[in-house]
């Protein structure tokens, strides 16, 4: 094999780890998502929140949990992960992210004429099984 052919070969087996890791996620984990979410709800309510809508899609991005906490009006992502082999659930929600959340609550308070009521960006990070693991609210997150 030439050297050029072992590169091509080492080119398209790095793009493939690439997709696997970065691509669509399995069902398995569209399905720890949704326990992440609903066991986040519940824990929302249970620290005095009131829970105004969920999935709000709006400029590119998907806002999981929006919440009253008194008269702040909360954007809140959740993450969820069964181990920490992907790193801390937190980690996740990195600068790229936070813009879109952003982007997507300015579109909100503008949709909801809630433009005048203080914002807040919290993560929900759950660490193990959703209903028995470990769930951390990290308030003013971003």
């Amino acid at each position: 094999m030439s050297w050029l052919s072992e590169k091509i070969t080492e080119l398209k087996d790095a793009l493939q780890e690439n997709l696997a890791r970065g691509g669509a996620p399995s069902a398995g984990n569209i399905a720890l998502g949704n326990r992440g979410e609903k066991a986040a709800r519940r824990f929302l309510k249970c620290q005095g929140y009131d829970v105004v809508t969920r999935n709000f899609r709006a400029s590119g991005a998907e806002i999981d949990i929006i919440a009253l906490d008194g008269p702040t009006l909360v954007f809140i992502e959740v993450k969820t992960r069964s181990s920490f082999t992907a790193g801390r659930p937190e980690e996740a929600v990195d600068e790229d992210k936070q813009l879109h959340i952003r982007r997507a609550a300015e579109v909100f308070a503008a949709r909801y004429r809630a433009t005048n009521r203080p914002r807040r960006f919290d993560v929900v990070a759950i660490s193990g099984d959703p209903d028995e693991g470990n769930i951390e609210l990290l308030k003013d997150a971003f």
